[in-house]
């Protein structure tokens, strides 16, 4: 039986992936997908994710836009990586999948509520909307199976030394998240640089030869350029996918069970998700934590993804 899966995101080019996966494989229901302020701001990632489903004929997803900033603190996007748009690269016709009159956490509590089995989070992006959702709505924790998110690392961070982008955002989101009692699994820096788009990887796309492929080709030139020009990277790390390249196939990716602290008033580390591999603080495991990242096999995933759904054009 399929997952049920709503996707709550902030497009930026990996989530564009991750959205495309979600909608294309058959071992994913998507159900909704939902925007946050990240990569850019709350309407352009909005904007963008409506802007996905249309190029890919995504129909039938409601897509709804949630908090427009952290819990506390201002907000931050992420254009030197991602553009002024947040997803920067192709040149996008307007939108025709609509805006659900709904805010996220609304759709998010009426999606809980419809569905009979529990459904499964994934956000790819600031944990705000699920840290408010589970303050505002904590009678249906019980209707989340779990929470698949990237973000985090086990060492070095991509937005200061020690903090990943997604969790330096909103570092009291994702305390909440991490302590929330619900089951979560942590896609975090560590794995995601074992997916790098390189030349190779941009090729295999561009030979499928198809409008949606055109437009992935022109997404990961982009981001690839980007990460090659702020990080000096070879290729840009396709982060947000691993998410639901997990869910599809259990066994792409290896975990392992640690205690995830966050560090919310470090001078230096805020943001930073404290890892403890080696069980050395004796604090029960809340998490399972990816390590290793079959690469070949993700990028096949992917590839595939948007193969099926540019075999049939919006």
């Amino acid at each position: 039986m399929a997952i049920p899966v709503i996707l709550d995101c902030d497009p930026g080019h990996d989530d564009a992936f991750n959205i495309l996966l979600a909608a294309a494989h058959p071992a994913i229901e998507l159900l909704a997908v939902t925007t946050v302020a990240g990569n850019q701001t709350l309407e352009k990632t909005t904007l963008n994710a409506r802007r996905v489903c249309t190029v890919a004929g995504i129909d039938g997803v409601p897509v709804a836009a949630g908090r427009d900033r952290p819990l506390h603190g201002p907000v931050r996007v992420a254009a030197s990586i991602h553009g002024e748009s947040g997803l920067d690269g192709p040149g996008f016709k307007d939108p025709t999948v609509p805006l659900d009159p709904r805010d996220a956490l609304t759709l998010i509590r009426d999606t809980l509520l419809a569905h009979p089995e529990p459904v499964t989070l994934v956000p790819t992006g600031p944990l705000t909307n699920i840290a408010a959702f589970l303050l505002a709505y904590p009678r249906l924790k019980d209707r989340i199976a779990r929470i698949v998110l990237m973000g985090g690392s086990t060492d070095r961070g991509n937005t200061t030394p020690a903090a990943e982008f997604n969790i330096h955002c909103d570092p009291e989101a994702a305390d909440l998240v991490f302590s929330s009692g619900l089951p979560v699994t942590m896609l975090g820096l560590n794995a995601s640089h074992q997916v790098l788009a390189t030349g190779d990887v941009i090729a295999r796309f561009a030979a499928l030869g198809t409008e949606l492929a055109a437009v992935c080709t022109e997404m990961l030139g982009f981001f690839a350029d980007r990460y090659r020009e702020v990080f000096g990277l070879p290729g840009a790390p396709l982060h947000d996918p691993l998410t639901v390249a997990h869910l599809i196939d259990p066994g792409l990716i290896t975990l392992v069970p640690a205690h995830v602290a966050i560090e919310l008033t470090g001078t230096h580390t805020r943001g930073a998700t404290v890892v403890d591999l080696h069980h050395v603080t004796g604090r029960a495991p809340n998490a399972q934590v990816g390590t290793e990242v079959d690469a070949d096999r993700f990028w096949d995933l992917i590839v595939d993804a948007v193969r099926v759904l540019g075999a049939d054009p919006a």
